[in-house]
């Protein structure tokens, strides 16, 4: 295999992990019962008229698998950072304590469990369509280094390899979300 053939390779491969990537940061959105930090990535609060991650305006942690605890760096800004979590529509009710913010997490209904599943099966169908689309794209690039005057043989064994990359992608897309359900399920 040519130099070019090899970069459309590796292309295809950093595309696929980028789609791994994104799948593995929804799953951490997704609570599976038990209090996380990552719960309330993507809650941006107005910061001193700026829009900001909650993360880079407090400290989070969870002292217990029950509860998250948000301390704000600056005092003066925890009705903001409060009204950014019940804002976010997380299912959450904060309860500000004056220097923190305490969040109860809720144990999970069974009902919840199961739309949490059916999230998380989405999310891996749209990566999927993602690893499928990187798989796509490589294709297109072999076909065309043949045109360029690629041996036919060279190009067959390249879009060879970007199935077998594609069906290792899916099969570690299959795999976390099995975990994650397992995950989600488990009381």
């Amino acid at each position: 295999m040519n130099d070019d053939a090899i970069l459309c390779l590796e292309e295809a491969e950093e595309n696929m992990k980028h789609a791994i990537d994104h799948l593995e940061r929804e799953f951490q959105k997704i609570r599976a019962g038990k209090a996380n930090p990552n719960m309330l990535n993507g809650v941006r609060v107005d910061f001193y008229g700026v829009s900001t991650p909650i993360e880079q305006t407090s400290n989070i942690n969870t002292p217990d698998p029950r509860q998250i605890i948000v301390q704000p760096f600056d005092k003066s800004t925890i009705h903001e950072i409060e009204k950014a979590i019940l804002n976010a529509n997380l299912g959450f009710n904060p309860q500000n304590e004056g220097e923190i913010i305490r969040i109860n997490v809720p144990p999970l209904t069974e009902e919840r469990r199961m739309e949490l599943v059916k999230r998380a099966k989405i999310a891996a169908e749209d990566t999927k369509v993602g690893v499928r689309n990187a798989r796509r794209q490589a294709n297109e690039e072999a076909k065309k280094l043949e045109k360029e005057g690629m041996p036919e043989d060279d190009t067959k064994y390249l879009m060879d390899e970007i199935q077998k990359l594609t069906d290792t992608f899916t099969e570690k897309i299959d795999k976390l979300v099995e975990e994650k359900e397992k995950d989600i399920l488990t009381v």
